[in-house]
């Protein structure tokens, strides 16, 4: 069978500094077999005519709406700030159009629901970048506790550091709208809830939980200036719970950069033995990660390497590698009629998680989880 060539539109593409250009051109450039970019929508026709000159992409349009109606694209990619969301993926889906939405599906849950039933309503596929359930180490690390490495699993604990929520923020034009909480898109919906979305394909169901959300810092200095901006996002993020009603969790987000210590550190304690997941930062979706394990009788961790099969034929790095791996998914799916990419309606499962978290840290309860987290295949 000849597999079609899915040809993409990404809406919010900046040469050398948007997440569109840095990592999901270059993942749709690996699976040239596959996909083929053939339009840009930037919010003004200069701006697309500019990225689609640097870029080698053939047509640009002068906003959203027009590529969505050309035609000629079969996938919508929406890689814009959070708050524009529900607008762009709404067009691209009554357009018919099958689309991949960044993480986070929209500004909360009712968003999320809204869009994952209008993707059912069309007929189409909508994918939610959740990336870091493709990267190799989340997925050898599946296996390695499916062949029972550690034995019974008894606890875990994750340690991460938010990078865009510390003492200082970085081109506020960018990147100062992730410290308004309003807007949806701060560390307990970015890093926070990419780590939760892989921990729930290693691990199962958070069952139950309490949560800790906190505001140590109101404000964030403007690097390399005297300028400071206000800041209600979240910079301490704190859940406590069970997975599968069993297996104690606890996990623990501070905002800025780690200090001495690894910006991510996952921990899986066994009944015989450990597992281990680093990085030098606590965004897994976009960290280059290290799967380390020891069994009850070593006194040190021992590096796991990945099989290369875990890699899925594209590179080991996590960007654009593990991009990639979910548009590979993608592109299955649409050619093939499987169900191996994270899809809206994980999308909305992940986003009822985070909803259940904030209703327990600000009513102080411990609440049940109702949402039910469905693992991606394994390769």
């Amino acid at each position: 069978m000849t597999q079609k060539k899915f040809r993409v539109g990404i809406v919010g593409l900046h040469p050398g500094r948007s997440w569109g250009a840095i990592a999901h051109l270059p993942a749709l450039q690996l699976l040239s077999d596959s996909f083929e970019v053939v339009a840009v929508a930037n919010s003004s026709l200069t701006s697309s005519q500019a990225a689609a000159a640097a870029t080698g992409i053939p047509h640009a349009f002068a906003n959203a709406q027009e590529l969505v109606a050309n035609p000629d694209i079969d996938i919508v990619t929406i890689t814009v700030k959070v708050p524009h969301h529900l607008e762009l993926v709404t067009a691209a889906l009554s357009a018919g159009k099958h689309v991949y939405c960044e993480w986070p599906l929209g500004n909360g849950l009712a968003e999320a629901k809204t869009l994952a039933a209008l993707a059912q309503e069309k007929g189409v596929l909508g994918v939610i970048g959740t990336q870091a359930r493709t990267a190799p180490e989340i997925l050898y690390l599946r296996q390695l506790l499916a062949e029972g490495y550690i034995g019974d699993v008894l606890s875990s604990t994750v340690s991460g550091w938010g990078a865009g929520w510390g003492a200082t923020t970085t081109d506020p034009e960018t990147y100062g709208y992730l410290l308004d909480q309003a807007n949806g898109a701060t560390m307990l919906t970015i890093p926070f809830a990419h780590t939760l979305a892989a921990i729930g394909d290693v691990l199962g169901d958070i069952t139950e939980l309490s949560a800790i959300l906190a505001n140590r810092r109101t404000q964030a200095r403007v690097a390399g200036t005297d300028t400071w901006i206000p800041m209600n996002a979240h910079d301490q993020v704190m859940v406590q719970g069970l997975v599968n009603h069993a297996v104690p969790l606890s996990v623990h987000y501070r905002g800025g950069m780690p200090q001495g210590t690894p910006g991510l550190n996952w921990e899986i304690n066994g009944t015989e033995g450990s597992l281990r997941i680093t990085a030098p930062m606590g965004h897994a979706q976009m960290a280059q990660l290290t799967l380390e394990g020891c069994k009850l009788d070593a006194s040190e961790m021992t590096a796991l390497p990945v099989p290369t099969a875990f890699l899925a034929g594209l590179p080991a790095e996590a960007m654009p590698g593990n991009v990639a791996r979910i548009y590979a998914r993608m592109a299955h799916d649409l050619t093939y009629g499987t169900q191996l990419s994270p899809t809206f309606d994980d999308g909305v499962a992940l986003h009822s998680l985070i909803d259940t978290i904030e209703q327990a840290a600000s009513r102080g309860l411990r609440l049940p989880v109702h949402a039910s987290h469905r693992p991606l295949p394994l390769p």
